[in-house]
């Protein structure tokens, strides 16, 4: 007789893969494809939409030292365009079909050199600091707050919330002018501003990777150190509330031991909402990171848009926003779908 062929047995990774690559993936997609569409749209309108323009702004400018001749009136409005660029709907293909090449036009006040070039000097440094800040203060804050909230009421949780909270208030800049009055001004440990030394090549070499990051300190533990307390209170109350879950409580009643029944069962489960926070808190410590780059003064986006805003560099402006918007997209994206593979009930299989 032969033998009945069995199904391969479905794990639960295997689930969420299918669910990634199926029906709920094609729904996500289209949902932040339209999404980064909108972000587009509104980053081309808005600047249309202001009083002025970037020729407007430079011949200002260029009034203030002299007349201008309507030669050169004409030369500035054909490089930055302005009152006669055409119609609305022509500068939109125009602009959808300079964002594919990767043309934002010329930057004002980097002129001239193309705004895309002058976003991307800016755009490592950022990502890279903001990125790796905010990966350490939500791990640390959500093993510290589901620390806390196993013991609620304990010496653990007594010090760490209260704490927290005093932290959470304290808005992003204060933080960073007090490292910077402390370490940088007070004790000398560490550099006051910039992304590097003045005197170091940059390259991947030993030299400016360490000069790089001894600048990156001070940012970066400002960041930690503002986001972190909001993860660990979030973290702290979601474990709290269920570690009286039935689940939980059988899985204590079967002597599994405290590591265990705390990551596999009262951590999982508590640390879905903070997934879905972090996604959605991405574009608040973007925009904090952004003053901490100011008081810095770190070579990043938030230094390249205080700059723009100075020189009322339009074009400039307009391509930090739209790459600020798409990278918010993109990670709330990566944060969904980790949702996905955490949560079983999210796994739409059909």
């Amino acid at each position: 007789m032969a033998a009945r062929a069995t199904a391969p047995a479905r794990t639960p990774v295997s689930g969420a893969l299918r669910a990634l690559t199926g029906s709920v993936a094609a729904k996500r997609i289209a949902f932040y494809l339209v999404a980064g569409w909108a972000a587009i749209t509104l980053n081309f309108l808005l600047p249309r939409l202001m009083p002025g323009d970037p020729a407007s702004a430079i011949l200002l400018k260029m009034t203030e030292l002299g007349p201008v001749s309507p030669q050169r009136e004409a030369v500035v409005h054909r490089l930055f365009g302005g009152a006669n660029s055409g119609p609305l709907w022509d500068q939109y293909v125009s602009y959808l079909g300079g964002l594919f090449r990767g043309d934002f036009g010329l930057s004002i006040a980097f002129y001239p050199t193309p705004v895309t070039d002058v976003v991307i000097s800016g755009f490592w440094w950022t990502v890279i600091l903001v990125g790796s800040a905010t990966v350490i203060a939500f791990v640390v804050g959500t093993v510290l707050g589901a620390i806390a909230g196993w013991r609620p009421g304990q010496r653990f949780d007594s010090i760490a919330s209260p704490l927290s909270i005093f932290v959470h208030s304290v808005p992003y800049f204060w933080i960073a002018l007090i490292l910077a009055f402390v370490f940088a001004f007070q004790w000398g440990w560490l550099p006051l501003a910039g992304g590097a030394g003045r005197n170091v090549e940059p390259g991947f070499t030993a030299a400016f990777i360490g000069s790089a990051l001894e600048h990156a300190v001070l940012p970066a533990a400002t960041i930690v150190l503002t986001s972190i307390s909001g993860w660990l209170i979030h973290m702290r109350n979601m474990t709290a509330s269920v570690i009286n879950e039935d689940y939980v409580l059988l899985a204590r009643a079967k002597g599994l031991p405290n590591s265990r029944v705390i990551s596999g069962y009262a951590a999982r489960n508590a640390i879905l909402p903070s997934i879905s926070g972090f996604a959605v808190s991405i574009g608040m410590v973007v925009g904090g990171s952004l003053l901490t780059e100011l008081v810095f003064n770190y070579p990043g986006l938030g230094s390249l848009l205080n700059q723009a805003i100075l020189n009322l560099d339009y074009p400039l402006m307009q391509g930090l926003f739209l790459v600020i918007s798409l990278t918010v997209l993109a990670i709330n994206f990566i944060a969904d779908s980790i949702y996905v593979l955490l949560d079983p009930r999210t796994r739409e299989v059909s």
